[in-house]
């Protein structure tokens, strides 16, 4: 008896929970009629916040030279890190309009073969390690330049732990 009361309350809980909500989208209907809407990591518009790594480039060299205080003596080797980081901005921002306009003429019919997917992987294994010592090359001078307090700063800000790189594993396991 017991457990028909509590049941009978959990559901009855439950019902007036998703009433409101029921009424809620029976009175303003989405444009896509019942289909539900896919989450995505846009803004409140619709439109992302950046749609190119190359828009938000300068807003991060910003935040990086302010949060390390970067001195007038560092100002060289920073500029030589700063613009490793513009030029590899822009490079990514090239390779997603290539990639973009390849999407809009429409995929291929068959699937890519094994042996394509992980020459795919392969060569943009290879591209990420250029850049990576790319970017070391620039980040070596300017790291051996900062104060201790600076380096302390720099280890948190510019480790791909923290930015960029899913935690917990993320992509492994992935081919």
């Amino acid at each position: 008896m017991k457990k028909l009361l509590l049941s009978t309350l959990v559901s009855a809980s439950l019902a007036a929970a998703a009433a409101p909500l029921a009424f809620a989208q029976t009175a303003n209907p989405s444009p896509e009629g019942s289909q539900v809407q896919r989450f995505t990591h846009q803004g409140h518009h619709g439109q992302r916040a950046f749609r190119l790594p190359g828009e938000r480039v300068e807003a991060r060299l910003a935040y990086l030279k302010t949060a390390m205080k970067i001195t007038d003596a560092q100002q060289p080797q920073w500029d030589a890190f700063a613009e490793t980081l513009r030029k590899q901005a822009r490079d990514t921002d090239q390779r997603i309009q290539a990639w973009r306009s390849q999407m809009a003429q429409g995929r291929k019919d068959t699937p890519p073969t094994a042996i394509e997917r992980m020459e795919f992987r392969q060569a943009r294994l290879a591209a990420a390690s250029a850049r990576l010592s790319e970017t070391l090359a620039a980040a070596k001078p300017l790291y051996a330049s900062l104060t201790p307090e600076q380096q302390k700063v720099a280890d948190e800000l510019l480790s791909r732990r923290n930015h960029r790189m899913p935690r917990h594993g993320g992509m492994r396991g992935r081919a």
